[in-house]
């Protein structure tokens, strides 16, 4: 185990991506796509759907179901000026569940486009759902981090029926007046076509800002194709952030801040889990950091009971100031044990955590994952997966013209 990941050196992790290697497009058949196979050091590439052919039968295979909001939202002053509001996570209420059942009134943590032409003030924008027209309010509040909150406020101004208005949900106003935030790096407006092919076909949990990419090669068919080789698929969600384009501009990583990232795990998962020996095939990064991150709220709870879920949250650098011993499956088996007594059938909690090269890995064997961007920290989880054996892997995929990031091709990793 390296002595402190704190002092990788980001250019360490580095590679040339020339802008025509960046998929802006997914092809036209998602399960079509390249899957380049890294077997425990034997790099050799088929097609996705191919992709049940490798993987051992009675393995629980973990997806995330989180599904991608229409997070980006427009305004224009009276002086003509526009103002991009992105949304970033929910602050009253603080639940995304119960974010997008509200009505009314709400409050979000948003990233403020041309902050400087808002400077005070409510901005309006009158929309029409359904009919029905909107007027839309949000208000900028006080600074939370490098976000703002700002409180949005909306009804209905052609009804006199009062009772129509708290039927219009956030989740509603937002489909309505929001678009889906493609990958900045993208290069590109979105497109109606996004709407489709920047969601996996199993998205259900509405939260992200965000698609958990390496999802976007399954189709109905590979799933059932899965099926049919006797391998379990269970289902868990983390609502990815706009952090997670956030590129590390220090000279090292102990310099870079993780974003939080909520997650949410049913406790049949966890028993399946246990079942499993605490073993499991995770379908992208963000499966890694929800999976790996139970192992260390056992842990916590395995220390003190009385913990609530919010105190679960993993920090950035918790498994590295706490290295472990104890076994996979009987931290998870605690954490199970500490669900029963609260009487949880879900956990709501966070996590902050890097995975970077010097990082043991204690519940994902093997990853299906797509190819990042250099000098990220997503690219530090693959070679802490892969033993620093990274380039091996990247070098193979720009020799044999692999389209590179959200809308590119994929590939399974077998340490």
């Amino acid at each position: 185990m390296i002595s402190d990941p704190r002092h990788i050196r980001i250019s360490d992790y580095n590679y040339p991506l020339p802008d025509e290697r960046i998929a802006k497009f997914p092809i036209a058949q998602r399960d079509h796509s390249k899957l380049l196979i890294y077997n425990k050091g034997v790099v050799s590439q088929d097609v996705f759907y191919h992709l049940p052919d490798y993987l051992p039968i009675g393995a629980l295979m973990v997806f995330n179901n989180t599904k991608v909001i229409q997070a980006r939202m427009h305004f224009r002053k009276d002086t003509g000026a526009l103002i991009e509001v992105f949304l970033l996570e929910p602050a009253e209420p603080s639940d995304y569940e119960l974010m997008f059942q509200t009505t009314g009134h709400c409050a979000w943590y948003c990233l403020v486009g041309n902050l400087k032409k808002w400077k005070e003030g409510t901005l309006t924008r009158e929309i029409e759902i359904n009919g029905q027209k909107v007027v839309v309010s949000a208000t900028r509040g006080p600074i939370h981090g490098t976000s703002h909150r700002i409180d949005f406020s909306w009804k209905i101004t052609n009804c006199q029926l009062s009772t129509v208005n708290s039927k219009l949900s956030f989740a509603e106003l937002i489909d309505a007046m929001g678009e889906l935030p493609i990958p900045p790096y993208l290069n590109r407006e979105t497109q109606e076509s996004d709407k489709t092919t920047y969601q996996t076909v199993y998205s259900k949990i509405k939260g992200s800002v965000a698609a958990p990419t390496a999802g976007l090669h399954f189709t109905p068919e590979v799933l059932a194709d899965i099926d049919a080789h006797g391998i379990e698929r269970e289902e868990l969600t983390l609502h990815v952030g706009a952090g997670t384009f956030k590129p590390v501009k220090s000279e090292e990583i102990e310099g870079h801040e993780m974003h939080t990232e909520y997650i949410s795990v049913r406790r049949d998962t966890i028993q399946k889990l246990i079942r499993h020996d605490a073993c499991a095939i995770a379908v992208g990064t963000t499966s890694v950091r929800t999976l790996e991150s139970l192992y260390y709220m056992g842990l916590k709870v395995m220390q003190n009971a009385d913990l609530n879920e919010e105190q679960l949250h993993v920090q950035q650098w918790e498994p590295y100031d706490a290295p472990s011993s104890v076994a996979p499956v009987d931290a998870l088996k605690a954490l199970d044990a500490w669900m029963d007594t609260h009487h949880l059938e879900v956990l709501h909690s966070s996590t902050q955590i890097i995975i970077a090269p010097g990082y043991d890995y204690h519940i994902v064997k093997m990853l299906v994952t797509n190819f990042h961007q250099p000098q990220s920290t997503l690219l530090l989880l693959v070679s802490a997966f892969v033993k620093g054996d990274w380039h091996k892997i990247y070098d193979y995929a720009l020799a044999h013209d692999f389209r590179f990031l959200s809308y590119g091709d994929s590939s399974l990793l077998i340490p």
